[in-house]
């Protein structure tokens, strides 16, 4: 379901189950609950992962790179189907970064809603081509042509492991990002607690959440875990759990400084935090390029992948008195991902393992998701489709995945996704080619498969009985491939690599 943050409440908090089909897997599949006190075994969608703890926050490093801003040469390939523009002037600046929390009241109403025109000059980290305006892709023989159709005010098409980027439009647009943001805060905040710490909600927690905000129903005065917590700003998008969470790390401000410091770590220049769940705030703005990164950085996290894919969960309720006895119930969340949980008029994506969705007044729908076919991982951003259609943002999404899983191997990149700051990649970029266009072929080195240790078991394996041009749930995210040096600095070798992605069997 997408999760709105509105000044009202009864137009923008949805409530209701979101499925587009009866069962997502098939009925006689078992899976565990993911919830917390008062979960058990039950039906349940694939997609779920192992529980691993995620690592523990690492300090910033103290290598950077001299320059934050990749521009690569102009393309020129000839059947590129953008039009030149003037090189843009200095780009991949960020403006100064915001601390302050919104008030709970400053939605849609006290921030300005974005042009309808992108700007002339935006940034040209990744590569020059997504400084431009429009369209930007390298039609060739056997290269797909572009989905018709297509509203959004900026969307972006990048293979997951190598980092291309297959094709862009506006990627570089600043643009209020809704929930989607949600992915830098887990990025950042998820590595700090175990997911087995149990915290009691105080009131002060819960101060400050904007009016009309989605939320999973936590309750002053009940414990809750970490784990309890990331469920509920995974699946169903509360705004409630990122307060609780920012509280435990030591309040908003913090966490909104935490937040800007490792955005720019990530090089996602575009961004500018000032409310950690993404609700409407004046000056935050991100950009389908950073959302990308966001992304791809979470998705190194096995905990951020358990969450992100996890369709349905128990979340804990409120405790209730009976004879004398204190008892505890939950309550079914399920994913507000529609590509993920599906709905009446999109069916669940062939491959799809996440990520984030969102929309507000102000943001519009904007989503990210990752998906898997044929051995090939992709990453895909849009924002705010134009077209005023139930579920566009996904439906623009999935068009986008199939181009891009016809496209890959045959499309010459316009661009590439940028390692973080201290990077070997960051520091040489090894990839740029002699027209300047960033990735490369993308063969990359050895596989850093089991670099940090982990298992590369399966945990969900099932079969599928498809379902109107879906083939539900295809994979889930398991072991290996942190892709972690010593130093803790991503190991990004022309590939960057995710963990090994388990198909289901058909």
């Amino acid at each position: 379901m997408i999760q709105l943050h509105t000044p009202k409440a009864s137009r923008n908090q949805e409530r209701g189950r979101l499925s587009f089909m009866t069962s997502v897997s098939p009925s006689r599949v078992r899976f565990h609950d993911r919830g917390g006190e008062g979960g058990g075994t039950s039906p349940r969608t694939a997609g779920t992962f192992s529980v691993v703890p995620a690592s523990h926050r690492t300090g910033r490093r103290s290598l950077l790179v001299a320059s934050a801003t990749l521009v690569s040469l102009a393309l020129t390939a000839p059947a590129s189907l953008a039009a030149p523009v003037p090189s843009p002037g200095k780009s991949g600046s960020p403006s100064p970064k915001k601390s302050a929390s919104p008030s709970p009241e400053g939605s849609a109403s006290s921030s300005a809603s974005p042009s309808v025109t992108p700007p002339a000059n935006m940034s040209a980290v990744g590569g020059a081509r997504l400084a431009q305006a429009g369209p930007q892709v390298n039609l060739a023989t056997g290269v797909p042509v572009l989905p018709k159709d297509l509203t959004a005010r900026s969307w972006i098409v990048s293979d997951a492991e190598s980092g291309q980027v297959l094709a862009a439009h506006n990627a570089h647009w600043r643009l209020p990002p809704a929930s989607t943001l949600k992915m830098l805060f887990a990025d950042t905040v998820l590595p700090k607690f175990p997911r087995t710490e149990k915290h009691k909600v105080r009131p002060t927690d819960l101060a400050g959440i904007g009016a009309g905000s989605s939320m999973v129903g936590i309750k002053e005065g009940e414990t809750y875990t970490v784990h309890d917590l990331w469920l509920g700003v995974f699946l169903r998008s509360g705004n409630d759990a990122v307060h609780v969470l920012s509280a435990m790390n030591g309040g908003v401000d913090n966490t909104v400084r935490d937040m800007n410091e490792h955005a720019e770590q990530l090089q996602a220049l575009d961004t500018d935090v000032v409310s950690p769940d993404g609700y409407d705030a004046p000056g935050q703005v991100s950009s389908a390029y950073d959302l990308t990164l966001f992304a791809r950085s979470g998705l190194q996290k096995k905990d951020f992948r358990e969450y992100c894919s996890t369709v349905t969960a128990k979340f804990p309720g409120e405790t209730t008195k009976k004879k004398g006895k204190s008892v505890r119930g939950s309550f079914e969340i399920q994913n507000t991902n529609r590509l993920l949980s599906g709905d009446s008029d999109i069916s669940v994506y062939q491959g799809i393992a996440g990520v984030k969705n969102g929309n507000t007044t102000n943001a519009g729908a904007t989503f990210t998701g990752v998906a898997e076919r044929n051995g090939k991982v992709l990453l895909v951003t849009v924002m705010n489709p134009e077209k005023n259609e139930h579920n566009e943002v996904y439906k623009e999404t999935a068009k986008l995945f199939d181009w891009g899983f016809r496209a890959v191997g045959k499309v010459q990149p316009v661009g590439e996704l940028v390692p973080p700051k201290g990077t070997a990649q960051a520091s040489a970029q090894p990839g740029a080619n002699a027209s300047g266009e960033a990735g490369g072929a993308g063969s990359g080195g050895p596989s850093a498969a089991g670099a940090a240790g982990e298992s590369t078991k399966p945990v969900v394996s099932a079969t599928s009985e498809g379902g109107s041009g879906g083939m539900g749930i295809a994979l889930a995210i398991t072991g290996g491939l942190l892709a972690l040096l010593a130093a803790g600095a991503y190991l990004v070798n022309r590939r960057w690599p995710l963990p090994d992605l388990v198909r289901r069997r058909r």
